[in-house]
């Protein structure tokens, strides 16, 4: 439990930007796929993005080329998830993941609100 923190959502106009943190134990950060998935009212919760411990990334095609995920390797097991030209369809909660195999965690969530 509280493995995984998440910070940054909040509310943005259409076309804006946030940066999504999520930090996390020393001991899944080194070894753990770490990635984010979002839950929008009334759907499924999806893939947005993942990134492996030798930083190669993967994205949803609905994110690509808009949004950015990338670890800190300088000390800090933190993973950011750098959203730009948000639009209306990116509002959900936003939840870190990390997954070894069948070992999975969830962070709590944290609300994305992209609206004018």
């Amino acid at each position: 439990q509280g493995q995984l923190v998440e910070s940054g959502g909040g509310l943005v106009e259409p076309g804006g930007s946030l940066r999504l943190s999520c930090a996390a134990s020393q001991s899944i950060f080194s070894s753990y796929v770490m990635g984010w998935y979002r839950q929008a009212p009334g759907k499924q919760r999806e893939f947005v993005a993942h990134i492996t411990p030798l930083n190669t990334p993967e994205y949803a095609d609905s994110v690509k080329r808009r949004f950015t995920i990338s670890r800190d390797n300088a000390g800090n097991t933190t993973v950011y998830l750098q959203m730009n030209n948000l639009k209306p369809e990116d509002t959900a909660v936003y939840y870190c993941n990390a997954a070894l195999g069948v070992r999975v965690h969830w962070g709590q969530g944290t609300q994305v609100t992209v609206s004018s």
